[in-house]
């Protein structure tokens, strides 16, 4: 803990104390013009539901459990698409769509995170103005908003990527070693980071193991499928024979990577009822 104590806000509220992966702050202890304390998170304030009456797996009104499902549909594209017996069953212009439309649900979704990080679902945001302002905002005194943006930059990579495979394949038919799509470097090194960001959010530091929380596991599910992305574009550099460098591990690193966001993903679903459970209870953000 580092603490860093401030004057009180117009709310009476003053954080006695704050954590975080420097210089970014997730995690602040508040004290209350009546002497109580709080904790505020601010992975859980952003993620869980204030409605009681939302449910866990369906509730088609909230922005959260739409990025739920569009990143969980995404993951299930790709992992399914780097099946070997799949690919060939489908055939390169087919299972080269297939990547593309996962990695057009993947793009979605992490919009939809980056209007979550931004708070475009907040009380108080209505109208178009309002909302157009939030999500131009720029705050890079934010762990999760930096993690967010950089995260749909990686999935603007993948629909490079993924899109170019396709054209290729449907170009050249033929061609199958170069048309199937490979994880593209930029977009697996963008993953890596943003995932790696949201874990230390969540851990409120750069090594620290927090097994007991559901959000740990989403994070860290996030953290090894982007190694296995990572592990799948090195491993997919050709070659000057026209090979692989290891297809073998090329699909195996995708469909890893794919079951590891599918899991992370179907995850959030109960990450936002959480605090029903005797979860954190999610506060506003501080002043």
């Amino acid at each position: 803990m580092n603490p860093h104590p401030e004057q009180p806000t117009s709310t009476g509220r003053t954080a006695i104390d704050t954590d975080g992966l420097s210089p970014f702050i997730t995690r602040r202890v508040i004290r209350l013009i009546d002497g109580t304390e709080e904790v505020w998170q601010s992975r859980s304030a952003r993620k869980q539901s204030r409605n009681p009456t939302e449910k866990t797996w369906w509730a088609p009104g909230a922005l959260g459990w739409w990025l739920a499902v569009l990143f969980a549909i995404g993951s299930a594209c790709f992992a399914i698409a780097a099946i070997p017996a799949v690919a060939s069953a489908l055939g390169a212009s087919s299972d080269n769509l297939l990547f593309f439309v996962g990695s057009l649900f993947f793009t979605t979704a992490g919009l939809l995170q980056y209007a979550e990080v931004s708070g475009i679902d907040q009380p108080g945001v209505v109208g178009f103005k309002a909302r157009a302002h939030t999500l131009l905002t720029v705050d890079l005194r934010r762990i999760d908003w930096v993690a967010a943006t950089i995260q749909s930059l990686g999935t603007l990579f993948f629909n490079i990527s993924t899109g170019h495979a396709l054209a290729m394949s449907a170009a050249q038919p033929d061609s199958i070693n170069h048309a199937v799509w490979r994880p593209d470097a930029f977009g697996s090194i963008c993953f890596l980071v943003s995932s790696y960001l949201s874990w230390a959010e969540v851990c409120h530091g750069p090594g620290r193991i927090r097994p007991r929380g559901l959000s740990w596991w989403i994070t860290t599910g996030n953290l090894v499928g982007s190694i296995a992305f990572g592990v799948s574009a090195i491993a997919s550099k050709v070659l000057a024979d026209g090979d692989l460098r290891s297809a073998t591990w090329t699909a195996l690193g995708t469909f890893i990577g794919g079951l590891c966001f599918l899991g992370a993903s179907l995850l959030l679903l109960p990450e936002r009822t959480e605090a029903r459970e005797g979860g954190p209870v999610p506060l506003p953000r501080p002043e």
